[in-house]
């Protein structure tokens, strides 16, 4: 691998965002493929972060630094994958549901899903069944990932996957649910496909299916 590469992965693992710019604009500069720094760097990068943050080497605050190193690194890299094959393996709409304010277990999720290559898109918090219902819609997403950090608001997932339910809509995607006070007991409650107990977790479990939906292997 070219050394500027394994410093890109290196310092986004530290989460050095203005280096992991500076370098990212430098392999562009060298005519290095767009393509090998997103995978042989950004991406090899975050799944440094991904299992570190399983294993407890490395713990939230760490987690979201690391993930803005590596959206700054995607925003100068966007332009250049457009002129590549690089496609995405998958669509996912993520939000916090309905009268939940918390999001920075949805924003790990989010960053932890595109450093699989899984194209995200983020609603935000406070998002009702029908907001998810009309995203899916509009995007034709693969996943759906709900996050709740409140006991009080846990029922909004079930209500969003009955309202998939009630538009004939429930078997085109995967119900993936998460945050602090769900439970898998919950997840069969709900009537979601999948709980994860954490973001990295959750990245694996979204990948792995998503290559089972395309009949290939990760």
């Amino acid at each position: 691998m070219s050394k500027i590469l394994e410093q890109i992965s290196e310092e986004l693992i530290n989460g050095k965002t203005k280096v992991v710019k500076e370098l990212v604009a430098q392999a562009l500069s060298e005519g290095i493929p767009a393509k090998d720094i997103l995978d042989k760097a950004l991406l090899a990068g975050i799944d440094v972060v991904s299992e570190k943050f399983k294993t407890n080497e490395m713990y939230v605050p760490e987690v979201i630094i690391s993930s803005r190193a590596m959206t700054a690194g995607m925003e100068l890299l966007k332009p250049h994958l457009g002129e590549t094959d690089a496609k995405p393996i998958g669509k996912a709409v993520i939000g916090t549901v309905k009268g939940d304010l918390h999001d920075i277990g949805k924003n790990i999720v989010r960053m932890m899903f595109e450093g699989k290559g899984i194209e995200v898109i983020d609603l935000g918090v406070d998002v009702s069944p029908e907001d998810f219902l009309k995203a899916h819609k509009e995007n034709k997403v693969d996943i759906v990932a709900l996050s709740a950090l409140l006991t009080t608001t846990m029922d909004e997932m079930t209500n969003t996957v009955n309202a998939f339910v009630e538009a004939g809509l429930r078997d085109e995607v995967i119900f993936m649910i998460g945050g602090t006070p769900v439970t898998e007991a919950f997840r069969k409650i709900a009537g979601a496909d999948f709980y994860a107990t954490d973001a990295a977790t959750a990245s694996d479990i979204a990948k792995q299916e998503l290559f089972k939906r395309r009949g290939a292997t990760v």
